[in-house]
Parts: structure tokens; sequence; C-alpha cells
């Protein structure tokens, strides 16, 4: 039992406590406002060790990104390939949101303040994202499309950036909004993708039968 007048000691790793720290002034003041100082103070830590584990403003975003990263992958085992690939990424884009919502208000004040910072935002969608989306098709059990594989990512990409946008809304503790655009869009992409599976055995049926035709 400690002794009166002693501190806790926190068992929150300090990298945990720098994100909860930022994203929580980001809520209050937006992110444009937020100095690394303001974090260090807020997380009582100097700037000097605050710099050991982030060394500016886009590598704690780097580190939310990461933090949902983790959770997808954690929960992802070889037991999902059983399901459809609809329920697949259902289940893997709904981690990665749950994980991001102790961090709602503050990713909401900088997708805001991003409109004005597209440098920022080009270091996050072009590197540690694409990583992300990567991931994701991995932990749902997902192969790659060989030279399409980009392709078959920035789809991902799409339907995530649409959910995401209504999930910054989504106030519900059940998060209906969110779970409802998600299975819309994969419903959409599942649409497109069997089009496209169908249009080249209708081509190859119709190669065939003027073939025979000619004969």
């Amino acid at each position: 039992m400690a002794t009166k007048g002693t501190k806790k000691k926190s068992t929150v790793s300090p990298e945990k406590r720098i994100l909860q720290a930022a994203m929580s002034l980001a809520a209050v003041q937006g992110w444009r406002d937020t100095t690394m100082a303001d974090i260090a103070d807020q997380t009582e830590i100097s700037l000097a060790e605050l710099w050991k584990h982030f060394a500016s403003k886009n590598s704690i975003l780097v580190g939310i990104v990461q933090v949902a990263d983790d959770a997808v992958l954690r929960g992802s085992d070889a037991s999902i390939e059983e399901e459809p690939v609809h329920d697949r990424l259902f289940d893997v884009i709904m981690r990665r949101l749950d994980a991001l919502s102790p961090y709602k208000k503050g990713i909401a004040a900088v997708v805001n303040d991003f409109r004005h910072d597209p440098s920022s935002l080009a270091c996050l969608a072009v590197g540690p994202m694409q990583q992300s989306l990567r991931w994701m098709l991995e932990a749902a059990r997902i192969q790659p499309w060989g030279i399409a594989a980009p392709l078959q990512q920035k789809g991902l990409g799409l339907v995530y950036l649409a959910v995401f946008r209504v999930w910054l809304n989504d106030d519900d503790k059940d998060q209906a909004k969110t779970m409802a655009a998600l299975d819309k869009a994969l419903n959409r992409v599942e649409s497109i993708l069997s089009t496209l599976r169908i249009a080249p055995l209708k081509s190859h049926q119709t190669e065939q039968q003027a073939a025979a035709d000619e004969e």
C-alpha cells in the first residue's frame, strides 16, 4: 500500500501518455495551435524526454496510426479465412476505428486543421497510411492481385476514407451509422468486382460463339 503523499506510478507507457495528451490538447485548442512544448507540459515530461519518443508533431500522428495498426493485427488470426471477404474487411475496418475511438475528438481537430496544411496530410497519406492499407489486407487474409495490387489497395483506401468521414461525426455508442456506411461501401465494391469478373467471361463466351458460327 502506498504511503500518504506518495504519487502512484502510472502503468501507462510514455508513448501512450504522449498520444493521449496530444489528442486531448488538439481537441481543445486545435492541432495547429498545439506545440510540442504544450504536449510535454501536459504529459508532465521534459522536452528532451518527449523528443526521445516523438521528434515532431507528424511523428505523433504516425504514432496514432500505429496504434490502430497494432489493434488491427493483434485481432487477426487464420480463422478469419473461413468468413466471407465482406465480413473480413468489415471486422478489420471496425477494429481500426474502435482503436482510434479514444482519440476521436483530437483526430477530428487534426483533420480540420489539415485542410490548411496539405504537406502534413501528404506526409501521412503517402507513407504510413499506404502501409496501413497493405497490413489491413493482410489482416483480412486477402491475397494481393499481383500487378493490380495498387488498385486493390486504392479501393480499400476509398472505402476506409468514406467510412472514416461518417465515423468522425457518429457520436452513438453503438456506431450504427458507421457500420451501416461500411456495409454499404463494401457491398458497392463487391458489386463492382462481380461485374469485372463477369465481363471477361461474357467476352470469352462471345468469342467462342463467333468462332463456332464461322465453322
